[in-house]
């Protein structure tokens, strides 16, 4: 089953975004818990602990990555029920992503990852990877299949790379 990319790289004053979106059937509220909520985010990410609030700290365990690693992420903004904002620090790079949510008629809600990119950031690995993890947020909230990484990479990576030129 070929899976289409749906993510674009888009210019910002302060370099390139990564945006990466998807309908969720169910209000707002309900998807905020599904980003927010440690019970939830397992299902599509991964479970996670310590400060969620502005400010805080958390410690995720990637549940879908080999290994199951952990990541350390600082909570730059958790505003319920339509943004938060988390940098990663650690071995794994620094990453600094938000997840945007919005009304979409009254029982949907458009949910955009936004991965602001470094100069270096591989969009063409980084492009397949959000995609496979908001299609497991669909998953979860859908009790549908969770696809396969192979699914995404390396087949989306021209999606990606194309966009930079």
């Amino acid at each position: 089953m070929t899976i289409e990319a749906t993510g674009r790289v888009v210019a910002t004053a302060a370099g390139r975004d990564l945006i990466v979106p998807r309908s969720l059937a169910m209000p707002i509220a309900e998807a905020w818990i599904f980003v927010s909520d440690s019970e939830h985010t397992e299902q599509w990410f991964g479970p996670w602990e310590g400060d969620g609030r502005t400010g805080g700290s958390i410690r995720v365990r990637m549940r879908f990555e080999e290994g199951h690693p952990e990541i350390r992420m600082n909570v730059l903004a958790c505003e319920a029920p339509a943004r938060l904002a988390l940098k990663s620090v650690g071995e794994y790079g620094s990453w600094d992503l938000e997840l945007r949510l919005e009304e979409d008629g009254e029982e949907d809600t458009l949910v955009s990852l936004v991965h602001h990119l470094g100069e270096d950031d591989a969009v063409g690995e980084i492009g397949p990877g959000w995609e496979f993890y908001m299609d497991l947020l669909v998953a979860a909230t859908e009790g549908t299949e969770e696809p396969t990484f192979d699914q995404y990479y390396p087949s989306m990576s021209g999606h990606y790379t194309a966009q930079l030129g």
